[in-house]
């Protein structure tokens, strides 16, 4: 973990802190605990979001590289872990992604490994449908806030410049994928994580660009990664819906969905902080007053949310090191067949 990131943990932590001694602590702990039993059942269905998610990065996978859906599964859930949990600014756990779907074989015959540039552009593009439909989900959810609240003009422009400049660096980003910049962005991740391996396992630069660029031109393909992931977002304001009804307070599906996308989107912006800490719930808190949320249970809904993201982050972190574990089994077994 470089300065940066520590800087900003540091923070996050102190903000989330704040906030917690802020709206009362024990005001807000006594509302998290009313949940009981329905913290196991919103982290199952915590389970089926990252259903949604692997269709999505499976659509992108053409047969010839594409692993079962169980596997996709299983490296998407150690993807999502190492990004909810550990400091690695939202982008660490793609970059395994990646690392481990090149080492998976496919095919009948298993006759080799899924080639490492294609694996890279498949997470490229499916992280763009992400920020893509992203964009969608907020702007969705800004008219529904607006249509909800009717409230002061300078929130709802506030709102909507907010948008255009995300939906401005969509574009810049978009456009740029185009233009082979994998180059120093790769070397930016390496100097970041401090890894020498991401050009040589994607074969290069060059041979990324490139693969990035075929897989646009798959357009029917790109189509079907965003509608999965639309359908991913959406589900997240249901398991809003359901946390609510948990802690007593049910809510509308609208106002869930406000909730949901304006929440995803604070933590989204502030992803130099380590898991949004701080971010989100501040979001969420501000988002949830204007719709006549107590802060107590506004920071509840993001606490809770928390939880459920270490009760399906920690096991996908074992997870991890026990597929490590086993690639480096099987290298070192390799190693002395080859002796």
């Amino acid at each position: 973990m470089n300065r940066t990131m520590a800087i900003a943990l540091a923070l996050g932590v102190c903000l989330i802190t704040g906030l917690i001694v802020w709206s009362g602590a024990a005001d807000v702990l006594r509302v998290v605990a009313t949940i009981g039993w329905g913290a196991l059942i919103v982290s199952v269905f915590r389970f089926a979001l990252l259903i949604f998610d692997t269709l999505s990065w499976r659509a992108v996978l053409d047969d010839a590289t594409r692993p079962s859906l169980g596997r996709l599964f299983w490296v998407r859930w150690i993807a999502d872990s190492i990004n909810t949990l550990l400091p690695v600014a939202r982008i660490g756990g793609e970059f395994v992604r990646a690392r481990l779907l090149a080492r998976e074989r496919v095919g009948a015959e298993s006759s080799g490994p899924i080639p490492g540039a294609v694996a890279g552009a498949s997470v490229m593009v499916d992280v763009t449908a992400g920020i893509v439909t992203q964009f969608l989900f907020s702007a969705v959810g800004v008219v529904a806030f607006i249509i909800l609240v009717r409230g002061d003009a300078g929130d709802s422009v506030s709102l909507l410049a907010g948008l255009a400049l995300f939906g401005l660096g969509l574009v810049i980003f978009y456009k740029l994928q185009h233009a082979g910049p994998f180059l120093k962005l790769a070397r930016w991740v390496e100097a970041m994580a401090g890894d020498a391996n991401w050009l040589r396992m994607t074969g290069g630069a060059a041979a990324l660009d490139d693969a990035v660029v075929d897989l646009y031109r798959r357009r029917l393909a790109f189509v079907h990664c965003c509608f999965w992931r639309i359908v991913g977002w959406t589900a997240g304001a249901a398991e809003v819906w359901l946390i609510m009804y948990f802690l007593g307070h049910p809510i509308s599906l609208m106002e869930a969905f406000v909730l949901e996308s304006l929440g995803q989107a604070a933590r989204s912006a502030g992803f130099l902080v380590p898991g949004g800490l701080g971010v989100q719930e501040g979001g969420i808190m501000l988002v949830g007053a204007q719709l006549g949320l107590t802060v107590e249970l506004a920071l509840a809904l993001s606490l809770v949310k928390r939880v459920r993201e270490l009760a399906i982050g920690a096991p996908g972190l074992i997870a991890w090191q026990i597929t490590e574990g086993r690639l480096a089994w099987n290298a070192a077994s390799k190693r002395k067949t080859m002796r």
